[in-house]
């Protein structure tokens, strides 16, 4: 009896492993880095990869270089991890999927600002927003938006009258609204 659960256990995970079971294995994949279980990523990751390199769906390799991006910035390799967004942008170059460009470039931006690099996350989220503003994406716009402030970014659509403040400006400004003085 014993063996016969075992070899149910085993068909199961083979079957679960398979590509193709999961209708978007790249959320998986982002999961488990996200709960830090990222030596699980590559196990279940190359399957996947695999089998969307070999049919050629860039779509697929787009998503799944996310998640690939992302275990590579988890575990330190920035550098790597910058490759690992780039080809997963550019897997999406001219094909019409902007939701799925601006995920990445979301992503991407979440690397880039952890280590430190402001100025050029800033811009992979400009990229992001537009593509959410495009597809009208409010609530996605909105969190682009509130990141874009608290880093500072000067951005046209902010409030009537603040739109060319700095963050700091913009605190002093509702202090002074408020009636607060600078005595």
């Amino acid at each position: 009896m014993a063996a016969s659960r075992s070899d149910a256990r085993i068909k199961w995970r083979l079957s679960v492993d398979e590509p193709g079971f999961w209708p978007r294995p790249d959320l998986y994949a982002n999961t488990l880095v996200m709960t830090g279980r990222l030596d699980e990523v590559d196990t279940f990751l190359a399957p996947h990869e695999d089998l969307a390199a070999r049919r050629a769906r860039r779509s697929a390799m787009a998503r799944l270089g996310l998640a690939r991006g992302r275990l590579t910035a988890a575990r330190g390799d920035i550098d790597t991890a910058r490759t690992e967004f780039e080809q997963a942008l550019a897997h999406l170059d001219q094909l019409p999927f902007p939701y799925d460009g601006a995920g990445v470039n979301f992503a991407y931006r979440q690397t880039l600002r952890r280590v430190g690099k402001r100025r050029e996350a800033d811009t992979v989220l400009r990229n992001a927003r537009d593509a959410y503003a495009a597809l009208g994406a409010r609530t996605y716009v909105e969190r682009c938006d509130r990141e874009l402030k608290a880093g500072g970014m000067h951005t046209a659509r902010l409030a009537p009258g603040m739109a060319r403040r700095t963050a700091q400006e913009q605190a002093v400004a509702r202090m002074v609204a408020a009636g607060a003085t600078n005595q």
